[in-house]
């Protein structure tokens, strides 16, 4: 284990956790406690607290991105972040890390060779495949099988291109085995399953020209589910999800406090990487917790390191195409989300990381028990319908409808804003943004909490795995 990982990881190495970080985790606990006592001890709305605050914070949140995001309202040419003449040209490589990625390999690494600005290096950390990796990589690209542990040479007809073999041992560990062989400037990862647009690289590789203290960058991820029912239905509503989500975290970019970097097309400086010691292969999420040791030492350092995300740096990405692997991957990313959050447990309100430990990590904490907020206030409702209390059963419905009105509002108006941002508008229909926004509340929002509920199960257990996820839009969609 790196020397590095283990010095910087608070997992590895715990921080003394202040009071206030106590004080308010132990505050949101009882919050919920009290809340749900409600609805046995009073009447009226008010035995719907639960609810109430659920939609009060979730309101809250928009109100935030919202008055972080509507500068996107201006032209996009004024949005992107562009290298100026005369600046240096950071030297690129891509890490591809594939386990039995045969199927998506050949169109994965196409799109990277077609960006308008190619990377200088494509590395495929080839995490112990067992399928039909070595003869694809042979049929497509001419490179010859290297011996485990060894990189193989550049391909034949494409000398950016090589094949590192590893023992099988997790994502993470391919990664920073990867990290070791590679000495661009900047390190990019992408998931297999994942299709970088044509300029993807270009914008990425200008943001990092033009911001010496850049240290990471997310690109901006469209889900893409395949053409079943199911596909179809999850990825209409992850689609709006995403919108959100990313817009979401160009706000706390904004304050300095972005935390979420989706390792699914997401760049780094090689030194900073080096510097906190990789990918943690402990965490579920080891692309999240990575940011958080970023924050960690530029803190602790006093350097201005950024974390941004890049709307003209845009992709596809497979996405859950039924419930169960729906929910399976809410389950693991809300289990490492709680991870993280508990090894990082010393920056809550903690006024040495800024504006990310007294504002970002105390909203974090909430968000450890909002889904569990809004599972209860949805029994609660049911409830009271099955029981016959319509008196009371009614006026919650007017608060959530309400509610609807209001996210729907918000909901088309940063449509508007993230197609100025990003440039893409495709499946963004206004209609279908409408129906969706009326449904979610009582559908795909319920699946998200139940996923996290799961995620709550497996952090408490530890009872996590990978496991398979099969590849439902862009698997053999290759040459």
């Amino acid at each position: 284990m790196s020397q590095s990982l283990v010095a910087q990881s608070p997992r590895l190495t715990p921080r003394p956790v202040p009071f206030a970080s106590y004080a308010i985790m132990g505050s949101v606990v009882l919050l919920f406690i009290a809340l749900v006592a409600q609805a046995f001890f009073r009447t009226g709305l008010a035995s719907w607290s639960v609810g109430l605050v659920y939609i009060a914070y979730d309101t809250a949140l928009l109100i935030f991105t919202a008055s972080k995001t509507h500068r996107l309202a201006q032209p996009i040419s004024e949005t992107l972040s562009i290298a100026r003449p005369g600046q240096a040209r950071p030297s690129l490589g891509v890490i591809i890390a594939a386990h039995n990625e045969a199927r998506v390999l050949g169109i994965t690494i196409d799109t990277l060779t077609a960006q308008s600005d190619p990377p200088d290096l494509i590395l495929i950390a080839d995490d112990g495949s067992s399928d039909d990796t070595p003869a694809e990589l042979m049929r497509l690209y001419g490179l010859a099988m290297p011996a485990l542990g060894a990189i193989s040479d550049p391909a034949p007809n494409l000398s950016t291109l090589r094949w590192l073999r590893l023992p099988h041992g997790g994502k993470a560990r391919a990664l920073n085995a990867a990290i070791q062989l590679i000495y661009t400037d900047v390190v990019l990862t992408v998931d297999a399953d994942t299709l970088l647009d044509p300029g993807a690289l270009a914008a990425m590789r200008g943001a990092f020209a033009e911001e010496p203290e850049l240290m990471a960058a997310t690109g901006v991820l469209t889900p893409i589910c395949g053409p079943t029912l199911s596909g179809r239905i999850f990825q209409w509503f992850q689609t709006y999800e995403y919108v959100r989500n990313f817009l979401s975290r160009y706000a706390w970019m904004r304050v300095d406090s972005l935390l979420l970097i989706s390792g699914a097309f997401a760049a780094f400086r090689r030194d900073a990487l080096i510097t906190v010691g990789g990918f943690d292969p402990a965490c579920m999420v080891e692309d999240y917790e990575l940011i958080h040791r970023l924050h960690r030492h530029a803190a602790d350092q006093g350097l201005g390191w950024t974390i941004r995300v890049i709307g003209a740096a845009t992709a596809r990405t497979d996405a859950p195409a039924s419930l169960m692997a729906f929910l399976r991957q809410r389950r693991r990313w809300f289990g490492g989300y709680l991870q993280t959050q508990y090894w990082n447990r010393d920056m809550i309100g903690n006024p040495h990381f800024g504006s990310l430990g007294t504002a970002q990590m105390p909203v974090k904490t909430l968000d450890t028990v909002q889904p569990i907020y809004g599972i209860a206030a949805f029994i609660i409702l049911v409830t009271l319908v099955v029981t016959g209390n319509f008196l009371l059963a009614w006026p919650i419905l007017v608060v959530m409808i309400i509610k609807i009105v209001f996210d729907l509002a918000y909901h088309l108006w940063s449509l508007r804003l993230y197609a100025r941002w990003t440039g893409q508008a495709e499946g963004l229909g206004m209609g279908w943004a409408i129906l969706a926004a009326i449904l979610e509340p009582f559908t795909f929002q319920l699946l998200r909490h139940i996923g996290a509920t799961w995620g709550w199960y497996s952090f408490l257990t530890g009872r996590e795995t990978w496991g398979r996820q099969r590849r439902t839009a862009i698997e053999g969609a290759g040459r």
